[in-house]
């Protein structure tokens, strides 16, 4: 049986059995595997990393979409930038309030392949009537529309190679130039005890845009290292307070069924470690 080992950080890594390659090309810019894995399912790596796995997907997706969602009430005009495999777009058409939902990924083909291996991160929600599929570079979507929203969503890759502009002053002052008033802005920040120098580069460059600029964080098996951080960026602090029994409310009167995420679990998401307060502390 072969192995496939993702070296993200100098010096350490994980490992997978790969039981059977389902899908694999290289080109003269990347190397893309889909494979199947006994513990985790199928898996899909890029250029070495992983990128999403079959059997942890849920607790990435969920928080990054009902935390933001919940927090607002009432955002009817989701933006998703990036997330080709379908996730975040199946939990944000759980929410029956939302009207509409543009996601801009940049390659058809991304999703192409993820709707026939891994088919249950879109779970149909392609097909919803509430979703527009932009294909483009999300960077000139949100510098060139005049379309508004209540929550963006920042599903991208780590700040490496092609996805690095996904996390510059530009865009986020992009996204901001998009919101509507009360808005929130998330985005996958990486696993704050290997990667504490972008949690802080991210927060001197949100600054500018937001009045209110911190993370949540997510435990997320296959991003090894810890929490990961999700950025948080909006103007009303009292979006990220919404008590307990408010979040409560609002999850019990949307239906929506969860593996990961509870309305205990957004309110605790926001105390962060002590050694990522004191990091932030310098930004």
């Amino acid at each position: 049986m072969t192995t496939y080992v993702e070296k993200l950080y100098d010096g350490y890594g994980q490992s997978y059995d790969i039981e059977e390659v389902l899908f694999e090309q290289q080109t003269d810019s990347w190397h893309l595997i889909i494979f199947r894995n006994k513990m985790f399912g199928t898996v899909m790596a890029l250029d070495g990393i992983i990128q999403t796995t079959e059997r942890d997907e849920f607790v990435y997706h969920e928080m990054l979409t009902h935390v933001p969602l919940f927090a607002h009430g009432k955002a009817k005009r989701v933006l998703i930038i990036g997330g080709g495999d379908g996730g975040i777009l199946r939990e944000v058409c759980k929410h029956p309030e939302v009207e509409h939902v543009t996601q801009v990924e940049i390659d058809q083909a991304v999703i192409d392949m993820c709707k026939e291996y891994l088919p249950n991160h879109s779970a149909g929600a392609f097909d919803d009537p509430r979703a527009n599929i932009v294909i483009a570079d999300g960077i000139e979507y949100v510098s060139n529309t005049d379309e508004k929203f209540d929550v963006i969503i920042s599903d991208c890759t780590d700040p490496v190679g092609p996805g690095e502009v996904l996390f510059s002053s530009k865009f986020y002052e992009n996204c901001k130039r998009c919101l509507n008033d009360g808005g929130i802005f998330v985005a996958q920040n990486g696993v704050a005890f290997m990667q504490i120098d972008e949690v802080v580069t991210t927060r001197r460059r949100l600054g500018p845009y937001f009045t209110d600029q911190t993370f949540y964080g997510a435990p997320v098996p296959t991003y090894i290292g810890g929490l990961m951080t999700l950025a948080w960026g909006g103007d009303d602090e009292a979006q990220r307070q919404v008590p307990v029994e408010e979040l409560r409310e609002r999850f019990e009167a949307s239906g929506i069924k969860t593996r990961y995420y509870n309305p205990e679990v957004h309110y605790g998401s926001f105390a962060l470690p002590q050694y990522v307060l004191d990091a932030l502390k310098d930004a």
